[in-house]
């Protein structure tokens, strides 16, 4: 007996045996897939890469599934958001016969998919306002040959959204037909996903991408989501290896637990900045609307077209031009460098501004797993994770006193001791702060601070591109809770180093805690006004540092 989904797939599908790929690595002698023994010649990482990956790696499909609320059953992942599109057609579209549901203007690819897989393609536009119209969309999917409906919430390239009630209404209505949602987007609308329906609405299909949010377009990673019965139907049509070990790696890496408060800090710069493109877009000569958006891009209606693509390539600046299909362009948020030069292409800004100086660093070892973002013109956004809540508190001495902004998450080896933790967050920590000096034209370059409370602090700091620490104390105890006295020191030499800083710290106290805390609080006040700017002069006479 045939059950949904096999009733709408397409008929040769539902009777194919899926190609018999190599599942999850084992340590078995593979010797089934005329494979080379041997490694490639000397590749950072190479290990494995002589193997065929799984059709669906355990560890990919694991994370990927615990990033977006799903079963790993539910979930199919595939080379972008793209792949997912193209199996759907392979899977459910007979050639000639069925047809898919588009409400343009969107995302150009299913129509691309439908054409290649010979599928027959329905539209129901969006209106003047570019609102979907639900009752038509509904409507004209009843007719059978329709077999799948897609959404892209937000939709590009208008960049609004849907409803979470509009997209339920059409999967109670049209039961029988795949609504597609493409989520692309979602990680910048304030609404929640619909994954959470995956597994309770049958016929719901969402499309999630690694290439926005995550900043992994070059990857090429995605996820469909779907009922466990269409994931099995979608894994016989999707190559038997799609997922190159390398990617495997990248993604992996990316979303590292370590990785994902920076992620959520560069989230939400690009909502900051979509918020201060499009007012300054709005000041443009040659911008009439700027639409709203859910989206990291903006939709335009511009004006006086000729003379603004010639500025545009003047400033080298490329957006996406839609005038031969909307009458619209579409420009995508940038860096806040990026998003300043686009202003100046489109007439608004004469000079930049001052920007922030914000670097990242990430270190990976067989100890430890670390992210680190400073901005050391903005200091309200600080979260420190490291597992150690005493060198949390410390590390938050440095960033209050020092009036930056941190974000830094350490996943260690705390189960042996405090060390690996201590010295590499301490590494990474200096590297993103040089990153964020830059040449480090016109700051001050040296700081200092006095002696504080019952405890004798006194600190020192050059930022002369030499490392070199002076550290002189006698701590009274071995420990501060899990806190090994000994990686104050240690911290600070290992800071230094990887900042290029001379450090002198003098402490003397009878209370290990306090003289920890003042050592951290004084690096943290000399540390302010040598980052603080004023000019553009290289301090030094030697023209860098």
């Amino acid at each position: 007996m045939t059950h949904w989904p096999e009733t709408i797939a397409r008929k040769a599908v539902v009777a194919m045996s899926p190609y018999a790929a190599r599942g999850a690595a084992t340590d078995a002698l593979h010797l089934d897939a005329n494979e080379n023994p041997y490694a490639p010649p000397p590749v950072v990482g190479a290990g494995g890469l002589n193997r065929y990956p799984a059709q669906q790696p355990q560890n990919l499909t694991s994370r990927l599934s615990g990033l977006y609320g799903v079963e790993p059953s539910q979930i199919m992942v595939g080379r972008g958001a793209d792949e997912g599109i193209e199996c759907l057609l392979r899977a459910f579209c007979e050639a000639g016969e069925d047809s898919i549901l588009i409400c343009p203007p969107t995302f150009g690819y299913y129509k691309t998919c439908a054409d290649i897989q010979g599928a027959g393609i329905v539209e129901v536009p969006l209106t003047a306002n570019y609102d979907w119209d639900i009752p038509k969309v509904i409507s004209s999917a009843q007719n059978p040959v329709v077999k799948m409906v897609f959404l892209c919430s937000p939709n590009n390239p208008t960049g609004n959204s849907l409803t979470r009630k509009a997209i339920l209404d059409v999967c109670a209505a049209l039961t029988d037909t795949l609504i597609v949602v493409d989520e692309a987007y979602i990680e910048f609308a304030a609404k929640d996903s619909l994954a959470d329906q995956i597994g309770t609405v049958r016929n719901l299909v969402v499309l999630r991408t690694l290439s926005k949010a995550y900043a992994m377009a070059g990857v090429r990673g995605g996820a469909l989501l779907a009922d466990k019965a269409v994931i099995q139907l979608l894994l016989k049509v999707l190559p038997p290896y799609p997922i190159a070990r390398p990617v495997e790696a990248a993604i992996l890496n990316a979303l590292a637990p370590s990785a994902m408060p920076v992620h959520a800090q560069r989230l939400a710069e690009t909502l900051v900045e979509r918020s201060k493109l499009a007012e300054g877009l709005k000041a443009s000569k040659f911008v009439e609307t700027v639409y709203p958006s859910d989206a990291n891009f903006l939709l335009l209606k511009v004006k006086d077209e000729d003379a603004l693509v010639a500025k545009l390539r003047e400033f080298n600046v490329k957006i996406r031009d839609y005038r031969s299909t909307t009458g619209r362009m579409r420009i995508s948020i940038g860096s806040p460098e990026e998003n300043l030069i686009a202003l100046q292409a489109f007439g608004v800004m004469d000079t930049p501004k001052q920007l922030d100086r914000i670097g990242e660093m990430f270190r990976k070892t067989n100890e430890t797993d670390i992210s680190v973002r400073v901005n050391l013109d903005d200091p309200s956004q600080t979260k420190i994770e490291t597992g150690n809540g005493f060198y949390d508190h410390m590390l938050e001495q440095i960033s209050k006193h020092g009036n930056f902004g941190l974000t830094l998450s350490c996943v260690g080896d705390l189960h042996i001791d405090a060390h690996h933790t201590v010295e590499d967050t301490a590494l990474a920590f200096g590297s993103a702060l040089k990153a964020a000096l830059g040449d480090k034209a016109g700051i001050g370059r040296y700081g200092y601070v006095i002696p504080m409370d019952e405890t004798q602090a006194q600190v020192a700091i050059d930022l002369s591109g030499r490392p070199a620490v002076v550290f002189r104390g006698e701590f009274p105890t071995d420990h501060v809770g899990d806190f090994p006295v000994e990686m104050c020191p240690h911290f600070f030499e290992s800071l230094a180093q990887t900042l290029g800083a001379a450090i002198h710290v003098d402490v003397k106290g009878d209370n290990s805690h306090h003289m920890i805390e003042a050592c951290f609080k004084g690096v943290g006040r000399a540390l302010r006004p040598a980052f603080a700017v004023s000019g553009s002069d290289i301090p030094s006479t030697k023209g860098s540092l």
